[in-house]
């Protein structure tokens, strides 16, 4: 049978089928054969990679929670000071002394002491001004929030570059950082903790980073309680800029005398320039200098565009230049001579502001240092050290000028004249025979010079010897003055009695110790020029004691009454107005015949006394005027003997120049001296022989009578011979003589009208 083709139709399941093959199905997904790796192997680099993660993760960690732990603390800090800080204008002012301003006796400003200060608000301040400091200090002051990262790593940059540490030098400060500094970031001054204030002032404004970590605080702070004007008002008032001057307005008025406001742009680049190192760039120490740091600031103003290019220009081609009062800087010793003998607590302690009125005339000053510079100039050789001293006063003792010493620029320097006491030599002689001629004596009366011996019990025999080693034999008291003869004068001195010689220098106003050895006459003993100077003042005005004076009034600021008054001037009678009178001819025999000659003004009456002491350490000259009273010391610091100088040589050259000068287009007087009691007696100097007359009328009958007779009357004639112990202790009486007339014409006259007066 055949078998049939084809595949027939399949019905149903096929269990071989089934068997061969599997029924379709819905389609999986190939299950993954998982097969073993290899371990990789990680090589060094991987290592360092993953503890490099490790760390990240670890310092990243840190850093923000630190960070965040630091705004914290900073935002506290921030709001502590911003509880604890006052009103803008109350930290304007933050001197801890006050300020001396003295004016002359015409009203002006000569000298300041202490640190001067005036408030000034922003709208007080030429913008100019505000626009230096700000490019001098802080460019970007008014973009930042007081602390200026920029800044701070500028300045890190250039201290590395320069080979000093990272906070040394440049401190990249702004100026809201500064005033931080200045107000010693909320701090006050501690007693226990600091010596007085400039020490605590110092320590506000060192370095350090524990410092500059407060800063940041306390620079948020002024900037959320402040503005940038309040903040530029603290920094421009509260800011040193040198010369005594605390703030802008007082630096103006110091330097230019002209307000904050009023300042030009080379006026205002100067005052900024102050900023970096006050003292060093002040111009009254050095103005070239400051006109060199001046440019420095036109030119960064320029770059900020706060100047044009011509305006820079222009300003560099003329520069800010001091006033008047700056540049003269007259009187600084005197200055200092007043702030050491006024009250401390209105002077050199001052916690408050005060003006002095004083007797100051800076036309003599001025012309006292042409003087004595023009002498220097001339006679002495080129770095000289010897020094000199000069002190010009009228009669009362109001003191007009004052030189401590050759530098005349100086502050605060040692004053010679009235800090050194040095021996008087001769110049003390005038008080010896002031004791005399007040004992009865008179000026023709005759005294031996001769050798002398004086024996000392317990002691050495002394024997004065005259300058030249010769002796005149009998002499006028008259011509022992004018020739400073020592044997003269000390017998002199021993017949009116040390004591009594002690007794008026004393009350002339010689208020140093003096010695009561023999020696007291020749000027043994030390004074300071001023005292000298006083003491010759009280000869000059009939012989009332002066007491020098410079301070007229003192006013504290605010205040329309002064708190103080005169200091000085005339005192109690010491010799009688016969006496003085006498004694005021015999020294114009000094400078017409005498040892003085160098000092002779020609026609002009003048009187004084030249000094040499015996070591040659010390040469004087004192005398005076109608007008002036004036005092010359010179010598060296450190004692060496002057060579070849003595009181009748330099001194008596300088005073003679200063005398010049002061008295230019003054009228030549006759030296006089006025009754205190308001008699009205007068004794004037004039021809060969004091006159009397009286300021009554022409036909007063006292004034015939004493004029007729002085006209017969010679000084020099011969009269007493003044007789004295040769040894210490020995019995004496004032006025004893021998000789024909008990007492010269003119003594005679004088204490029959005047009765001694």
């Amino acid at each position: 049978m055949k078998r049939p083709t084809g595949t027939p139709p399949r019905t149903g399941k096929s269990p071989v089928a089934d068997k061969r093959s599997t029924p379709p199905a819905t389609p999986t997904k190939p299950r993954k054969v998982r097969r073993h790796r290899k371990p990789r192997r990680v090589g060094i680099f991987g290592w360092i990679a993953g503890f490099v993660a490790l760390i990240w993760r670890v310092v990243w960690g840190s850093i923000w929670r630190l960070a965040m732990v630091v705004a914290l603390i900073i935002g506290a800090a921030t709001a502590y000071f911003y509880v604890s800080l006052p009103e803008a204008e109350d930290l304007f002012d933050g001197r801890a002394r006050g300020s001396v301003t003295m004016l002359d006796h015409d009203g002006n400003v000569f000298a300041w002491r202490g640190e001067t200060y005036g408030a000034v608000r922003s709208k007080d301040i030429a913008p100019v001004l505000k626009e230096a400091v700000i490019s001098t200090e802080d460019r970007r002051f008014f973009r930042h929030l007081g602390v200026s990262p920029r800044g701070i790593a500028s300045a890190i940059r250039i201290n590395l570059a320069a080979g000093r540490g990272p906070l040394e030098g440049n401190g990249g400060s702004t100026i809201t950082q500064q005033v931080a500094k200045l107000l010693c970031l909320g701090d006050t001054f501690d007693p226990t903790r600091f010596a007085d204030e400039a020490e605590f002032e110092a320590d506000c404004r060192s370095g350090g980073v524990w410092r500059k970590i407060k800063e940041v605080p306390y620079a948020f702070a002024m900037e959320a309680k402040y503005s940038k004007d309040d903040i530029l008002n603290i920094y421009m008032n509260r800011s040193y800029l040198g010369a005594g001057a605390r703030g802008f307005e007082a630096a103006s008025q110091r330097y230019f005398n002209k307000p904050a406001s009023q300042v030009n742009a080379q006026e205002s680049a100067m005052l900024a320039g102050l900023l970096r190192a006050p003292s060093y760039y002040a111009p009254t120490a050095n103005l070239q200098r400051s006109q060199e740091r001046a440019n420095v600031i036109l030119g960064l103003m320029g770059e900020e565009g706060y100047l044009t290019p011509a305006e820079t220009a222009e300003g560099r081609a003329n520069p800010a230049t001091l006033s008047q009062a700056a540049t003269a800087r007259a009187g600084g010793y005197f200055a200092d001579w007043l702030m050491e003998s006024g009250p401390g607590f209105l002077t050199s302690e001052t916690t408050e502001d005060v003006t002095i009125r004083t007797t100051l005339d800076q036309g003599i000053q001025r012309a006292a240092e042409r003087a004595l510079k023009r002498v220097f100039d001339e006679k002495l050789k080129d770095g000289s050290d010897v020094e000199a001293a000069v002190v010009v006063m009228s009669a009362d003792g109001a003191v007009r000028a004052m030189l401590g010493g050759r530098d005349t620029t100086v502050n605060g320097a040692f004053n010679r004249a009235t800090q050194a006491k040095r021996q008087t030599g001769s110049s003390f002689k005038p008080f010896v025979f002031a004791a005399a001629l007040e004992a009865g004596y008179g000026p023709g009366d005759q005294v031996q010079d001769a050798p002398l011996t004086i024996r000392i019990p317990g002691g050495k025999n002394w024997s004065p010897q005259n300058y030249t080693r010769t002796y005149r034999g009998p002499v006028s008291l008259t011509t022992a003055l004018a020739q400073s003869l020592n044997t003269a004068t000390i017998r002199l001195q021993e017949a009116v009695g040390r004591d009594e010689v002690i007794r008026i220098a004393h009350d002339f106003g010689i208020v140093s110790n003096l010695t009561r050895s023999p020696s007291l006459g020749l000027g043994a003993s030390e004074a300071t020029l001023l005292e000298l100077t006083g003491a010759y003042a009280g000869i000059r005005n009939g012989g009332t004691s002066v007491l020098p004076y410079g301070l007229v009034e003192l006013t504290m600021k605010g205040d329309e009454r002064p708190l103080m008054g005169q200091s000085g001037g005339l005192g109690q009678r010491v010799i009688s107005q016969r006496a003085a009178g006498q004694l005021i001819y015999m020294m114009q025999k000094v400078i017409q015949d005498g040892t003085g000659r160098r000092a002779s003004l020609g026609s002009r009456p003048t009187a004084g006394k030249t000094g040499t002491t015996s070591s040659y350490r010390d040469a004087w000259f004192v005398g005076f005027t109608e007008q002036y009273v004036t005092g010359v010391w010179m010598g060296y610091d450190d004692n060496t003997p002057l060579s070849g100088v003595t009181g009748g040589g330099l001194p008596a050259e300088i005073w003679q120049a200063v005398m010049s000068e002061i008295h230019k287009d003054l009228p030549e007087l006759a030296l006089s001296t006025v009754s205190p009691d308001g008699s009205g007696i007068i004794m004037s100097q004039g021809g060969s022989t004091p006159r009397v007359v009286t300021s009554g009328s022409a036909d007063d009958p006292l004034a015939a009578a004493l004029a007729g007779v002085m006209d017969g009357v010679e000084a020099e004639r011969t009269g007493r011979v003044v007789t004295a112990p040769t040894e210490v202790g020995a019995p004496q009486t004032p006025g004893d003589s021998v000789g024909a007339d008990s007492e010269d014409a003119l003594s005679r006259a004088l204490n029959g009208i005047l009765g001694g007066n």
